[in-house]
C-alpha cells in the first residue's frame, strides 16, 4: 500500500503511467504478472523478488525484452540495472541495537520472520545476529537456523519461519512464549510480525514483560511503540521505493541511463522508531496515504 502511494506519486511527478502489482500467491502468482506485462510490451518493471535463486531464469527473461530494476528486495546475480533500498544487512544491525536498548542486560533472543529464501531477509536476519554476538561487519555471513547462538550477553535461541501463513505466525509467537519462559525478547522482522507476536503476548499476559523489537510499520507495531509495550521498530522507506523505481524506469525509457548509479545501488537508508519519534513518523506515513 505506501510503496503503491509512491508509484501513484512518482507516476504524476515524472508523467508516466505507472502501476502497481502485489502478487497474492507467491513465486507463481508473480511471475504470471511478470510475464503479462511483457506481453503487454511495457517500457520498465521494476521488481521485488520473492525468491531471487529460483527466478533469475524469469528476471533474465524480462531483462531481455524490456528495462527491468529492483527494489525492496534484490537479485544481484542477474542482469537487472539496478536495486533500489536500503542495505537490509545494516538495517538488521540496527534492529539488533534496538534489542540491545530493550534488554541492556542481556537475555535470550527468538526471531520470526516469513521466509528466508529471499535476499532481504537473510541480511535482514543475518544482521540483527551479528549485531548481538558483537561480530565484525559480513554481510556474506549466513548462520543456518536451527542451532542456539550464544554471546556473551545475547543469545538467540531460534529463528522460526511461517512461510506467510498469519495462523502459522501467531502459532509459532506462542509457542516460543510457552517454550521459553526465559524468553526476553521477540523480534519480528516482517512487517506482520510484530502484529502477531504482539497478539500473543498479550494473550498470555506477557506484553511488556517480554520485549518486542520490530521491524516495518504496521499500525498495530506503531501504537505498540506509543503504549510502551513495543520499544521500537526499523522501518524502509517503500513511499521512495515506489516513487524512485518510477524516476529510474522513465528516463531509461526515454533513453537516460546516467540515472544508472555506479555499483547500481541506489540507498534508502532504514530508520529506527522509537516513543520520541513514532508521532511524527505516523503523522507523516498517514499524510502520504492520504490517511486523517
Amino acid at each position: 500500500m505506501i510503496a503503491e502511494a509512491g508509484v501513484k506519486a512518482g507516476g504524476e511527478k515524472y508523467g508516466a503511467v505507472a502501476s502497481a502489482y502485489m502478487p497474492a500467491e507467491g513465486i507463481a502468482d508473480q511471475k504470471r504478472i511478470i510475464e503479462d506485462l511483457l506481453t503487454r510490451g511495457v517500457d520498465g518493471i521494476a521488481i521485488s523478488p520473492i525468491d531471487p535463486a529460483n527466478q533469475s531464469d524469469l528476471i533474465n527473461q524480462a531483462c531481455e525484452a524490456t528495462k527491468v530494476i529492483t527494489h525492496d528486495s534484490d537479485a544481484p546475480g542477474t542482469n537487472r540495472l539496478c536495486y533500489i533500498g536500503m542495505d537490509n544487512y545494516t538495517a538488521g544491525r540496527m534492529c539488533g541495537k534496538l534489542v540491545k536498548e530493550a534488554m541492556p542486560e542481556g537475555g535470550s533472543v527468538m526471531i520470526f520472520i516469513g521466509r528466508l529464501e529471499q535476499d532481504n531477509a537473510r541480511r535482514r536476519r543475518q544482521g540483527v545476529i551479528d549485531e548481538l554476538l558483537d561480530r565484525n561487519m559480513d554481510p556474506t555471513r549466513y548462520d543456518a537456523p536451527g542451532e542456539k547462538l550464544k554471546g556473551n550477553k545475547y543469545s538467540i535461541v531460534g529463528t522460526l519461519t511461517d512461510q506467510f501463513d498469519m495462523a502459522k505466525g501467531k502459532a509459532n509467537a506462542e509457542d516460543a512464549i510457552a517454550r521459553y519462559p526465559d524468553l526476553g525478547c521477540m523480534v519480528g522482522l516482517f512487517a506482520y510480525n510484530p502484529p502477531l507476536c504482539l497478539e500473543a503476548l498479550k494473550q498470555s499476559g506477557k506484553a511488556g514483560k517480554i520485549k518486542m523489537v520490530a521491524f516495518d510499520e504496521a499500525d498495530e507495531t506503531l501504537q505498540a511503540i506509543k503504549d510502551g509495550i513495543c520499544h521500537g521498530t526499523v522501518v524502509q522507506n517503500p513511499y521512495m521505493y515506489g516513487m524512485e523505481s518510477v524516476r529510474i524506469l522513465t528516463a531509461l525509457a526515454k533513453g537516460d541511463n546516467t540515472v544508472i548509479p555506479k555499483g547500481g545501488f541506489i540507498d534508502i537508508p532504514a530508520r529506527q522508531i522509537r516513543k520520541d519519534n513514532v508521532d511524527e513518523f505516523w503523522k507523516d506515513l498517514k499524510e502520504k496515504l492520504g490517511k486523517k
